[in-house]
């Protein structure tokens, strides 16, 4: 039985000539006694180093089970790498990922709230608030010049318009 590419349509013989085109794995046990490299052509296979036999790989479990192999000395995609080696080292890695993103988020977290405005911001609200002073004080400026224009040709206009009414 092959357990590579296969077509999705069936092949019509045994015999057929494309057939070793399309299935060109052999099941695992078949390389038992043979060398590492050999057993893990087949991607679903894996090699144990200690008994120097090669299995299917039990895809139900995420790790192969001790009655299967060690841990120490079973291969799975490379013959230089153990299982235990690759938990080991991925487990190292991705403790050192979580630690530098959460080392991340507290500088990021801490910046933001200890922010405080450089002398240029400081200098540019200064002059923005100056600014707004000045204009305030033409605007008073302004209205008092208008309304001695609009006293002088009788154009005041009263606080309340029904003041007059009031005092008669």
């Amino acid at each position: 039985m092959c357990r590579g590419l296969q077509p999705s349509f069936p092949l019509p013989t045994k015999n057929w000539s494309f057939r070793s085109r399309w299935c060109r794995c052999s099941p695992c046990s078949q390389n038992t006694n043979k060398t590492c490299q050999e057993c893990l052509k087949n991607v679903s296979c894996l090699w144990c180093n200690t008994d120097k036999t090669c299995s299917d790989y039990p895809v139900s479990k995420i790790l192969p089970p001790a009655s299967l192999c060690a841990l120490s000395s079973a291969r799975w995609g490379v013959c230089w790498v153990n299982f235990e080696a690759l938990i080991i080292a991925m487990s190292v890695v991705g403790g050192l990922v979580l630690l530098a993103v959460a080392t991340c988020c507290y500088c990021c977290c801490r910046r933001k709230k200890s922010r405080k405005p450089d002398k240029s911001e400081e200098k540019a609200m200064r002059e923005q608030e100056e600014r707004r002073i000045r204009q305030e004080e033409r605007r008073a400026e302004m209205k008092s010049r208008h309304d001695e224009i609009r006293k002088k040709y009788g154009l005041f206009k009263e606080e309340n318009p029904y003041a007059r009414f009031e005092n008669n």
